[in-house]
């Protein structure tokens, strides 16, 4: 099949089946504290079908076991939702909650493993990643869920919002450590305005809208775009049962952010948020990539920089910079430092929109305002960069960083292992075929009674 949407080739082509390997190689060595299965979810519809939209790519999700310095096994399923099928998610009686791509992120919380897409309910997967079916919080999950939930470091809870583009606009929740969803409340104040991520810092929910927001004239099947007349604006929310009735929002500068890379109160109270972020201009090339239309940038973001917000909330003042000329996305951290002030971030680097400059892998550190880049090789992609913590580990960065590479001149992958300090390669695992470049994932830690 031959097509001309960018989204079906290159780094991008979809697989066209399930798969399953044993005993992968490894080159160099897998530290043993890396006990457990690295997850990573991405849109790759099936054979024959093109969607209008990268993002309506039916979810597939991919998995290497690591255990005792071996890689015991690689496999990838799709998430097997209605939407898989053909399902239409809006019907007679509204959206189906349940006609979902599954193809942005996989979590675990609470012993479960859940694909998200933000339009729609979580799907649970088994340890063998086959699909259980969605999942609602045993009934009390009446809204979509956000595909970038936030697990508290401290308390265990997993924070999360529905959005929508009609009232309610923004709903928030809470489930608490063991799972159990014990907080739902509607954001008074909030638009249709696009929410993909949000930030929690130890006492806010920080919620972002930008410019981009519900237009039903827009027909690829993601119903949104760019509107000068939709007010830019940071919402900071207190945490707490009452936190909603005290919400303010403030006014920013026009541009849309996807990801956010971390937020924290600074030692004067004020609230620090950062994230990669794009313009008008940036989000018509980064748009037009995404549906194929003609006048795209060169990748899947244009001109994507990392911005910094300082919240005064005393002043009711917000100052906002670009921190950094290189095109970023996929934020990560190190998630002990979620909603605290954290000095490393890492991030993947893009060429630019005229197709200038390579991929890497990016660390920032935000004291001393250096950044060192992995660079991962010609013709070669790396994933979101997911932290694991090692033993012992002192130092913020005392730890790994995990990431697939799309190789196109080999026509394959490899999962690296690199030295988060460094960003030095400790060990490369030889996956049986290429993986689609993806979206987001996770590393699950074995716990002690871990046998899969």
């Amino acid at each position: 099949m031959t097509t001309s949407k960018p989204y079906l080739t290159g780094h991008f082509t979809p697989v066209v089946e399930e798969a399953t390997a044993t005993d992968l190689t490894i080159e160099g060595t897998i530290p043993p504290e890396l006990s457990g299965r690295f997850l990573r979810n991405g849109h790759n519809p099936k054979p024959g079908i093109t969607p209008t939209h990268w993002f309506k790519g039916s979810g597939m999700v991919h998995g290497i076991r690591l255990r005792d310095g071996r890689a015991e096994w690689y496999r990838n399923r799709w998430v097997h939702t209605p939407a898989l099928e053909g399902a239409p998610y809006m019907t007679e009686k509204g959206p189906d909650l349940t006609a979902s791509t599954a193809g942005t992120h996989i979590i675990e919380h609470a012993g479960r493993l859940l694909a998200l897409s933000e339009a729609n309910l979580p799907f649970e997967l088994d340890r063998d990643l086959d699909t259980v079916g969605a999942y609602d919080f045993d009934g009390k999950l009446r809204t979509a869920m956000t595909a970038h939930p936030k697990e508290d470091p401290v308390t265990g809870e997993l924070h999360f919002f529905g959005s929508s583009p009609v009232p309610p606009f923004l709903t928030y929740h809470v489930a608490d450590a063991k799972g159990a969803l014990v907080h739902s409340v509607e954001v008074p104040g909030a638009t249709g305005a696009l929410k993909h991520d949000f930030a929690l810092t130890r006492h806010h929910v920080v919620f972002i809208e930008g410019n981009v927001t519900f237009d039903p004239t827009e027909h690829s099947g993601i119903p949104y775009g760019w509107s000068d007349q939709q007010p830019a604006r940071i919402g900071v929310m207190p945490r707490g049962a009452d936190g909603a009735g005290h919400i303010r929002w403030f006014s920013i500068e026009p541009g849309n952010m996807l990801h956010v890379s971390n937020a924290y109160e600074d030692g004067q109270g004020r609230i620090i948020l950062e994230g990669p972020t794009v313009d008008r201009e940036g989000f018509r090339l980064s748009w037009n990539w995404w549906i194929g239309a003609p006048g795209r940038g060169s990748e899947p973001i244009a001109r994507s920089y990392t911005r910094r917000w300082t919240i005064d909330l005393t002043a009711a003042t917000v100052d906002e910079h670009i921190i950094d000329d290189l095109p970023v996305e996929f934020p990560t951290l190190n998630e002990d430092y979620l909603g605290s002030e954290n000095r490393y971030q890492y991030a993947i680097a893009f060429p630019d929109e005229n197709g200038l400059g390579g991929y890497g892998l990016v660390k920032y550190d935000r004291t001393t305002g250096a950044r060192r880049i992995h660079q991962v090789g010609d013709a070669r992609l790396p994933s979101e960069a997911v932290y694991v913590p090692a033993h012992g580990a002192t130092n913020e960065d005392d730890g790994y960083l995990l990431t697939v590479v799309s190789d196109l001149k080999q026509n394959a992958s490899q999962l690296l292992v690199l030295d988060a300090t460094g960003l030095d390669r400790i060990a490369t695992v030889h996956l049986p075929h290429r993986v689609p470049a993806g979206v987001h994932g996770s590393w699950i830690p074995d716990t002690p009674h871990t046998t899969a």
